[in-house]
């Protein structure tokens, strides 16, 4: 394994669930981190950008790698407005990054960005590997353009990683934030029939393969994180209950989510995603919680 050669990171997208755990992990081992904000204000330790704008080269210059985690959250219903939001902020902006950094005066060894196992759109029992053809539908479209909008970094030589994250679980933010309340209260439960797969990864694991991107040369292109232990959904239902010592009783049907959530609940709850994380294994990404019953149970208690 080849670490990068000096410490200074570039990290966009800090503000949310992932970013908030990535920076107090990526200072604890000793990386200078600098942020990629849109705030106006002024402020040490930050370059300023709009996604939806070129950035200056010179701006991103000198920085040893690079971490892209900016877009806006997919959570809510998918209006016309809010996909194009959805799109724009993820191929704008990774395009807008990968470009600056290709003509950088001192570009960084390696660019890390993020992506979903939404690439691979709702795809029953196949098993599901970073070579497998990307699927149907608006996130798996959205996705397959995102990750083609860091091309111009890879053209440039800049070891170029895009990490397609699975059903994030982190109590802050994410899938699992938004489930807690009504399993808390006894009213949770599967989601349509509950067979489809769920590829979860803990937030510690996703944290972990990041700093396990930077460091591995072995990794480049389509990384999937997710544990190596998916679970049907119904499975996923009946163990949060069970670490929350509640029932898990009251399914949510299809046509229910359909109404509530329109278009996000087909391709985000109902669609069946059994990925194996290939790429991290054979590199030797060591998982903390392989296992879903043990991730939640240290998170949640």
């Amino acid at each position: 394994m080849a670490a990068v050669n000096s410490s200074r990171i570039l990290v966009s997208g800090s503000s949310g669930p992932i970013g908030e755990a990535l920076l107090p992990s990526l200072k604890t081992g000793g990386y200078s981190v600098t942020r990629l904000v849109r705030d106006q204000s002024s402020g040490e330790g930050q370059v300023v950008w709009n996604p939806l704008q070129p950035l200056s080269p010179k701006s991103v210059s000198g920085f040893d790698a690079v971490i892209h985690l900016a877009g806006e959250s997919i959570v809510g219903r998918w209006t016309e407005a809010k996909k194009a939001r959805i799109r724009d902020s993820r191929i704008l902006g990774t395009r807008h990054l990968a470009e600056a950094l290709s003509k950088a005066p001192q570009p960084p060894r390696v660019l890390i960005s993020a992506s979903a196992i939404g690439y691979y759109g709702d795809r029953g029992e196949e098993i599901l590997h970073e070579d497998s053809p990307p699927g149907a539908g608006f996130l798996a479209e959205a996705c397959r353009a995102w990750e083609a909008a860091s091309q111009p970094a890879n053209d440039a030589g800049i070891r170029t990683v895009q990490m397609r994250f699975g059903v994030v679980l982190s109590p802050r933010g994410g899938a699992l934030s938004k489930m807690l309340p009504p399993f808390r209260m006894g009213l949770g439960g599967k989601i349509g029939n509950g067979r489809q797969w769920w590829s979860w990864i803990d937030v510690k694991d996703l944290i972990g393969a990041i700093r396990h991107a930077l460091k591995s040369d072995l990794l480049q292109g389509p990384v999937n994180v997710t544990a190596p232990k998916p679970v049907r959904n119904a499975e996923f239902s009946k163990i949060l209950a069970t670490v929350l010592s509640r029932p898990s009783i009251f399914p949510l049907p299809a046509f229910a989510a359909r109404l509530v959530l329109g278009e996000m609940a087909d391709e985000l709850l109902l669609a069946s995603q059994h990925v194996e994380p290939a790429k991290l294994m054979t590199t030797g990404y060591s998982f903390q919680h392989a296992d879903l019953k043990p991730a939640l149970e240290a998170m949640l208690k």
